[in-house]
């Protein structure tokens, strides 16, 4: 007899699952019945994400409303972004930069990225990607255009994740993505059906760019990854998420 936790896609439990994984908000979630289904739950992956959008915009807006600078107001407005997911893809992002740009070889890569320390390229990396992320949400916010676009960049940065886990094995057999397991053709399919339709309820149809370029821009990870760590880890997926959305940030911004 089949396990009735894994013979759907889909569960009302999958959205609690992926705010639990993806963001420090706080939520009900049975963690057993998460950790069963976490494979099943990436289609949520994209609501966590506006969700998160959503409450950038709101703050930073209400910044803005109150008078603050644009540049203190999308400071805000970041620090809600870094706050959410408790830094997870900031931290992924350092961690990238160092094993994959200082590594001698593979199991040396990998064990910088497991190391807590951040290094020279780590740095580098992490600070250039806050100056972007800044610089997109303050060109927004100049343009009195910033909620429902930051709901549609939350949405679509978190489908790389999925894209990866997916279609890219993981380089590490006891790391966060293992673990997660290879999530199923309908609930991948599920994932790009949901953020492409809060984008469409977002931004209209400026989504397609966001998806193109949301997807286009993480791939030289992708392809680093696989040539100098043999796959991705949970580091790679929360990269991607800082590269998907500064691409997007960069699309709605021109």
């Amino acid at each position: 007899m089949s396990d009735p936790r894994h013979d759907s896609p889909f569960a009302a439990s999958d959205i609690g699952a992926a705010f639990s994984l993806l963001t420090r908000l706080p939520v009900s979630v049975d963690h057993a019945l998460a950790g069963q289904r976490a494979a099943e739950a990436v289609w949520a992956y994209p609501l966590a994400g506006a969700i998160l959008g959503a409450l950038a915009g709101i703050v930073g807006g209400l910044a803005q409303a109150l008078g603050a600078p644009v540049g203190i107001s999308a400071a805000l407005a970041l620090a809600t972004l870094v706050l959410g997911t408790g830094a997870m893809h900031e931290d992924g992002l350092a961690d990238c930069a160092d094993g994959l740009g200082g590594g001698r070889d593979r199991q040396n890569r990998l064990q910088i990225m497991h190391d807590s320390r951040i290094g020279a390229y780590g740095a580098t990396a992490l600070g250039l990607a806050l100056i972007a992320r800044w610089s997109g949400i303050a060109g927004l916010m100049s343009a009195q255009h910033l909620f429902w676009p930051m709901v549609a960049i939350g949405a679509v940065s978190r489908l790389p994740m999925v894209l990866a886990l997916f279609l890219i094995q993981p380089a590490r057999r006891d790391g966060l993505s293992a673990s997660l397991g290879i999530p199923p053709p309908p609930s991948v399919a599920g994932a790009l059906a949901l953020a492409t339709l809060i984008g469409l309820f977002a931004v209209g149809w400026s989504v397609f760019p966001l998806l193109l370029w949301g997807l286009l821009a993480p791939l030289p990870l992708f392809w680093l990854a696989g040539r100098r760590l043999g796959g991705q880890t949970g580091d790679v997926l929360g990269a991607s998420q800082q590269l998907a959305e500064i691409a997007a940030l960069a699309v709605m911004s021109a």
